[in-house]
């Protein structure tokens, strides 16, 4: 376990180091997590937001005041204490995701930490119980030695139609099977885990409201990433081998991961302290849980894939200059058309903060509607944003060379002479900005802009519960001119 705090990049990855997870990718079993071709630009991802800490231009918006200890902590770790904290979590977002073009990972640990800080405060209002508490201690050793934390709420579900006690296998879901003095034990796997590779500690919470019957599944905890019982399987993604070859320009983005390297998390029998148990069997509250974190996860996408966009629209009009192009009105038009969906995904997630509101807890949270239609937007808008981007870079952009060919000291030579755009600008720099394009718009990335913070169908029905239509509905009839029956 880190034994100090974290300081700096540097810190961050030999902290890393003192963690032993029982991680498979491929059919091997990784044991080196910080210099692993496959996992290290994941680390370099997170590893930036330490960076940002550290550099005075950002320290307001990398930044917060711990309201639990008054020190500054980074703001990954903080719990929003007004609207002026959720809109500086949105403007950083953004920014890290221009400074990267990925995921940067540490966005889902923030949300379920502040999530389950107001959760948890309900919960003890209700049932006298002691959770809360619990995970001021835990968020306070977590500012306090600036570890990172990742969030686990997706359960594998099995059968859709059927909640968590009716399915033919129990561990479908996530669910405590054992109760002892000292904890609790739990079985079950969570899926799509972002960033767990680079984590110090994972909070895990249910994935969807529950009833009576489903009391045992309904729980929340926290515990170190390395935990025995803990089997983490690395998804694949989209070019993932580009990043164990030699060579930098196949890879597009050759420093930082364009997705947040997910897994498929497999509890056996996990023993969980009380000290680190949140929520076991309030299943009244596993709504609100899912509620929480989703409006707090879905604020980010106009953020995160603002700042993604920006560069993919930096990459067009640079690629356009190489192709001679840039000044085509039908260029033109179409980089205006990227800007104006980019701004309108940015100003979604700046409106939900705006208009977020206090907890009972005094932790403040994003409006909910708002926060959903900027997710929604995200699921459409992304994908345009890609067209227009290979509408602009072509078809080379499908078929070209690998970097390798180009090396080749009999091939480079053609490559070189007849994949050049205009005559000042060399083929390798053209090559670049094609890998670059063909990274941000490609498979896994634009798939986790659809069904990242939920699918689109999820949004729609929080949208729907949070539309207040009998109020529509007042105003429709008092304009007509229709009294109540």
């Amino acid at each position: 376990m880190v034994d100090k705090k974290i300081n700096n990049s540097s810190d961050y990855r030999n902290s890393l180091r003192q963690f032993h997870l029982n991680l498979y990718a491929f059919g091997e079993k990784i044991e080196n997590v910080v210099d692993h071709p496959l996992l290290k630009p994941h680390i370099n991802a997170v590893a930036a937001t330490y960076d940002l800490s550290n550099d005075p231009e950002f320290e307001d918006l990398a930044n917060a005041k711990s309201h639990l200890t008054g020190r500054s902590i980074s703001r990954f770790n903080h719990i929003h204490q007004n609207r002026d904290d959720l809109i500086k979590k949105v403007k950083m977002l953004r920014m890290l995701n221009q400074r990267t073009a990925c995921c940067i990972q540490r966005c889902a640990g923030m949300d379920s930490a502040n999530a389950a800080y107001s959760v948890t405060y309900e919960i003890d209002k209700k049932y006298g119980t002691k959770y809360h508490e619990r995970f001021k201690d835990f968020l306070q050793e977590v500012q306090e030695k600036n570890l990172v934390v990742i969030g686990a709420m997706t359960d594998p579900k099995g059968d859709r139609s059927k909640p968590p006690h009716q399915q033919a296998d129990p561990d479908l879901y996530l669910h405590v099977v054992e109760e002892r003095k000292d904890g609790i034990v739990v079985r079950g796997a969570k899926a799509h885990l972002t960033g767990v590779t680079s984590a110090h500690y994972v909070l895990v919470f249910p994935t969807s409201s529950m009833r009576a019957e489903d009391k045992d599944y309904a729980v929340c905890f926290a515990m170190p990433v390395d935990t025995p019982g803990m089997t983490y399987i690395f998804g694949r993604q989209t070019n993932d081998l580009r990043k164990m070859e030699e060579g930098e320009i196949d890879k597009g983005n050759a420093q930082y991961a364009m997705v947040g390297g997910e897994c498929l998390a497999v509890f056996e029998d996990v023993f969980v302290p009380w000290e680190r148990v949140f929520m076991h069997k309030e299943y009244d509250f596993a709504g609100m849980f899912v509620e929480r974190f989703a409006a707090a996860h879905r604020q980010n996408y106009g953020a995160c894939k603002g700042g993604i966009s920006d560069v993919l629209i930096g990459a067009c009009a640079l690629l356009a200059e190489y192709n001679g192009v840039a000044n085509a009105s039908h260029i033109r038009d179409k980089l205006v058309e990227m800007v104006h969906l980019t701004e309108t995904l940015y100003s979604g997630s700046i409106a939900c903060s705006h208009e977020g509101h206090c907890t009972a807890s005094g932790a403040w949270e994003t409006d909910i509607l708002l926060a959903n239609c900027t997710k929604q937007n995200t699921t459409r808008m992304v994908y345009e944003i890609g067209r227009l981007a290979h509408d602009i870079a072509g078809g080379l952009l499908a078929t070209l060379p690998s970097e390798k060919d180009y090396r080749h000291p009999q091939l480079g030579k053609y490559i070189d002479k007849y994949l050049k755009g205009v005559d000042n600008i060399p083929t390798e720099s053209r090559m670049r900005i094609f890998r670059l394009i063909e990274a941000i718009t490609g498979g896994t990335a634009v798939v986790e802009a659809m069904h990242g913070a939920g699918p689109p169908q999820t949004q729609r029905v929080f949208m729907l519960r949070q539309a207040n239509l009998s109020h529509k509905i007042k105003l429709a009839k008092k304009i007509a001119g229709i009294k109540d029956q």
